[in-house]
């Protein structure tokens, strides 16, 4: 690793980042990372394999994001909707 890297330790990894890289939102990742796998463990009160629980996150964590860009994506249409009818009514 080069000294320019910054790491950030991640559920028991060291993960190196670019100088210059935004270190706030790696840590504000990490700390959701931490928090979603704080509530497997619970969940799975130590009945899942540490992949598992890692695996179900990452699942969560793909579900969030493509709900979020499915919202996104409908936000678009109804602003795009709504200039068109703003535009039409000139």
């Amino acid at each position: 690793m080069s000294d320019d890297n910054i790491n950030l330790t991640v559920l028991g990894f060291d993960i190196a980042f670019r100088a210059g890289a935004d270190m706030e939102r790696a840590r504000d990742a990490a700390r959701l990372v931490e928090e979603r796998f704080a509530t497997q463990k619970l969940r799975f009160r130590g009945g899942q394999s540490r992949e598992m629980m890692l695996a179900f996150l990452a699942l969560g964590l793909a579900d969030d994001l493509l709900q979020l860009k499915k919202m996104q994506n409908d936000a678009r249409q109804r602003i795009a909707a709504l200039l068109a009818r703003i535009e039409n009514s000139e």
